[in-house]
């Protein structure tokens, strides 16, 4: 049986039982896996990994593992600056500014993502192909708590999100992907994702109940679903909460 030297750097360790995490350990095998399904068995999924380093070398995902080989797998993230450089990316690089897709689980942070203006799908009826699928075809990042939803070979872009109160969630995302400072709040419509359009409040007159219409002058519309905000009490309250989000970003 040939044996291998395996060490997971930084927020790597979440995926791994306690004796494994910060420390080199020795994994056996028989027939030679690629160093993907070598990481996966150990439970990390693909998407967490920015690189892999055999022997000293940067690898793809294809590289199948040797007897004795040494492997030290490092985060999509990595905050230090001992970090190794390398040119071999291991996830693709998007195409346009970041979007996001998420499980069915996360819709109070489907939520949060599009009243900062990310532009986020949700619905509560996706099935884990489906989900895969258009992160894929759409170039979104898949967030989710399912990790085997994130070893899906279509997934080439997501992200396991730790936290389970959807507040810490959101902050969680936006230091993940380094997002603070680039929201746009209130751009999108909560409900279905669109961006909200200015409309005159002589075109929507008869919908809005009589305070509304004699207290507030400014209001939106989404056209997909016909939706109509402005910036009443609940709009106070989530000014609120989002301005308590923001201040989060210095916090550790």
């Amino acid at each position: 049986m040939s044996t291998v030297t395996v060490r997971f750097y930084a927020q790597l360790n979440d995926f791994l039982p306690r004796e494994r995490r910060e420390v080199a350990f020795t994994h056996s095998f028989e027939e030679a896996p690629s160093i993907k399904d070598l990481i996966e068995s150990l439970g990390v999924p693909h998407t967490e990994v920015r690189l892999i380093l055999i022997n000293g070398a940067a690898v793809d995902f294809t590289y199948h593992i040797q007897d004795g080989d040494q492997i030290n797998v490092y985060p999509s993230v990595f905050g230090s600056d001992s970090t190794p450089l390398t040119d071999l990316r291991l996830q693709p690089q998007f195409t346009s500014e970041i979007r996001f897709i998420l499980d069915v689980h996360l819709g109070k942070l489907a939520a949060y993502l599009r009243m900062l203006g990310f532009d986020t799908l949700y619905r509560n009826d996706y099935d884990d192909p489906e989900l895969a699928l258009v992160s894929n075809v759409e170039d979104r990042v898949l967030l989710t708590r399912d990790l085997g939803l994130l070893k899906r070979s279509l997934v080439t872009h997501g992200y396991f999100v730790r936290n389970t109160d959807p507040g810490k969630q959101l902050t969680e995302v936006l230091r993940q992907f380094k997002l603070f400072g680039l929201s746009h709040l209130f751009h999108r419509c909560l409900q279905c994702n669109t961006v909200l359009e200015s409309i005159d409040k002589e075109l929507i007159g008869d919908r809005l109940p009589s305070r509304t219409k004699l207290y507030f002058h400014e209001f939106r519309i989404c056209r997909s679903c016909d939706k109509i905000f402005w910036q009443g009490s609940h709009y106070q309250k989530m000014s609120q909460f989002i301005e308590r989000v923001l201040a989060d970003e210095a916090a550790p």
